[in-house]
C-alpha cells in the first residue's frame, strides 16, 4: 500500500522551487497560487534566502504550493491518485496539503486558508518570544517529563526518538541548561511555539474564516495529525485544521496508523527527506521515495506503481463517500443496538471501536437512515474501514 506524505514547516530550502519551474504548467500553477495567496511564491521558492523564507507567513503557503505542485507533477490526472494511494497525510502544515490533495478542499481554498494560518500564526508568535527545541534521543518518558517539569508542552511527538518542545524563550534556555539524560537538543528555526497555547489568537479567527469553506469528504484515507485516526468526513478534517494550530502533532501515532493498514511504500512531496527519515526509523522495512525534483519523477512513477494498491482496494472510492460511517482506527467493533431503516440524529453514537491504545465511540456524522451494516459484532476492523452506509435525511439529504 501507497502512502503520499508532505512535510511541515522548516523543511523548505532556498531555491528549492528552482528546477520545478521547468516541469510543464508548473509555473503558470505557482503564479496562480501566488495571486490567491497575495504572495510571490515565485520569487520566494527560487531566490528568497533562508531567513526571509523561515517567515511563518511566508513558509506555510510556499510549502503548500510545492507539494501540490508536485503531486499534479506526479498524477497530472488526480483521479489516478485516488485509485492508487492508500492513505495520505501531512506533518503540521503539511496536513493542508494532504487535505486539498484528498479533495477535501480546492486548491484555492488551501492557499487562502494557509496564507490566513500563517499570517495569523506569525502575528501570536510576535505576541510573546517562544520558540521550539527539538529533542532527540532519550527515554521517551523521561523526556516527556523533563519538558513538563520546565513548563513546555510537547508540540511535535514525531516517533523514531524525535519529540519536539515548545514555549516561551526564557523557559527553552533553562531547558538547554536542564535537559533529559541521554539526549541532544537542538533548538529549531522557527518563529514561535507552535502547537500550544501561545497559538489560541489565531485558532479563533481561523475558526470564523472556516465557516465559509467549502468541503467534501476524503476521496482516500486521511490520516489526521491530532490522533493518528482517519477521518472521513470533510467538515471533521476541516475543524482539525483549525484546532492543530494550538495543540500537539501526533506524527508517531500517524505513522503508527500507516503501519496498521499495511504501508509497503511512503513517498514524500517536496520539500521532501524529513518524513521518509522518521519513516525510515519507525517503520522499519517500509520502502520510501523522497520526491525532491523533477528528475526524481520517473523514478517515483516506478515507487509509485510498485506500490500502489489495485482499483478496487481503497474502500472509500468504491462507494458514495458521504453515506459511510468508517473505522478512524484498528480494532475490534461493537455494532450499537440500531438496525436497518432506524432513523439517526446527527451525532447519534452508533458503535465502538476498541482500539490498542483506547476505545473510540463512533458517531454520524450527519441524521439519516440506516440502509446497512457493512460489519458483524465482534469483526476485526482496519482503519478507514466502512462500518454503516446511511442515506441522509432532512438538509442533508
Amino acid at each position: 500500500m501507497l502512502v503520499l506524505v508532505a512535510p511541515g514547516q522548516g523543511a523548505q530550502t532556498p531555491g528549492f522551487l528552482t528546477p520545478w519551474l521547468e516541469v510543464p504548467g508548473f509555473a503558470d500553477r505557482l503564479r496562480w497560487w501566488s495571486a490567491v495567496a497575495g504572495l510571490d511564491l515565485v520569487h520566494y521558492g527560487t531566490e528568497a534566502d533562508a531567513d526571509t523564507i523561515k517567515d511563518t507567513a511566508i513558509a506555510q503557503p510556499l510549502l503548500v504550493a510545492a507539494g501540490l505542485g508536485a503531486a499534479l507533477a506526479l498524477f497530472p490526472h488526480p483521479a489516478d491518485a485516488f485509485r492508487m494511494v492508500g492513505a495520505a497525510g501531512g506533518h503540521s502544515v503539511g496536513e493542508i496539503t494532504a487535505a486539498a490533495g484528498t479533495g477535501v478542499i480546492t486548491a484555492e481554498a488551501a492557499m487562502v486558508f494557509v496564507r490566513e494560518r500563517g499570517r495569523l500564526m506569525a502575528q501570536a508568535a510576535a505576541t510573546t518570544p517562544t520558540g521550539m527545541t527539538a529533542v532527540l534521543g532519550g527515554d521517551p518518558d523521561a523526556v516527556l517529563a523533563k519538558i513538563a517539569e520546565h513548563g513546555l508542552v510537547p508540540a511535535n511527538n514525531n516517533g523514531a526518538g524525535q519529540i519536539v518542545a515548545a514555549g516561551t524563550l526564557e523557559q527553552l534556555a533553562a531547558f538547554g541548561e536542564d535537559g533529559p539524560a541521554g539526549a541532544r537538543l537542538r533548538p529549531l528555526a522557527v518563529a514561535g511555539a507552535f502547537h500550544t497555547e501561545h497559538m489560541a489568537p489565531a485558532v479563533a479567527h481561523l475558526s470564523e474564516l472556516a465557516k465559509g469553506i467549502t468541503t467534501r469528504d476524503p476521496r482516500t484515507r486521511l490520516v489526521s495529525n491530532a490522533d493518528g485516526a482517519v477521518v472521513h468526513d470533510g467538515r471533521e478534517v476541516l475543524r482539525r485544521l483549525v484546532a492543530q494550530v494550538s495543540n500537539p502533532v501526533r506524527w508517531d501515532l500517524c505513522q503508527e496508523s500507516f503501519g496498521e493498514l499495511g504501508v509497503t511504500g511512503i513517498l514524500e512531496v517536496p520539500p521532501a527527506g524529513t518524513l521518509t527519515g522518521l519513516a525510515k526509523r519507525a517503520l522499519k522495512g517500509v520502502e520510501t521515495f523522497a520526491l525532491k525534483t523533477p528528475d526524481d519523477l520517473d523514478a517515483a512513477r516506478e515507487f509509485v506503481a510498485k506500490h500502489a494498491e489495485s482499483a478496487d482496494a481503497n474502500p472509500l472510492d468504491a462507494a458514495p463517500t458521504w453515506r459511510l460511517v468508517i473505522a478512524p482506527f484498528g480494532g475490534t467493533v461493537r455494532r450499537g443496538t440500531f438496525r436497518e431503516g432506524d432513523k439517526l440524529e446527527k451525532d447519534t453514537a452508533v458503535a465502538t471501536v476498541v482500539a490498542r491504545r483506547d476505545e473510540h465511540e463512533i458517531t454520524v456524522q450527519h441524521e439519516g437512515e440506516i440502509l446497512e451494516w457493512l460489519v458483524e459484532d465482534g469483526d476485526p476492523v482496519a482503519p478507514g474501514q466502512p462500518l454503516l452506509r446511511v442515506h441522509p435525511t432532512g438538509s442533508f439529504a
